[in-house]
């Protein structure tokens, strides 16, 4: 354990950081299994929502740093070639 008073803020600013960036990728995970449920299901219309709340979600991670540019572009690149594939 930290003595020093910054390195005590220090810990518990990165706990609550930690916190809040794995709440915010369990959300992408789960809209990514909403969508691959949605290829299974073979419904359309689903698929097409589920693609677009993904796309959405994964844009809102990029753009406030909770994953890398490179990583959300070949995300939504992979989920764009299989909805391509299911129509």
């Amino acid at each position: 354990m930290p003595n020093i008073k910054s390195a005590k803020k220090r810990v518990v600013v990165t706990e609550k950081k930690a916190g809040v960036n794995k709440a915010f990728n369990t959300t992408i995970k789960t809209t990514l299994k909403k969508f691959d449920k949605a290829l299974e299901e073979g419904d359309k219309t689903a698929i097409a929502e589920a693609h677009r709340a993904a796309v959405k979600k994964i844009d809102t991670a990029a753009a406030k740093g909770y994953v890398h540019k490179n990583t959300a572009a070949r995300r939504k690149s992979r989920m764009a070639k299989k909805v391509s594939e299911a129509k």
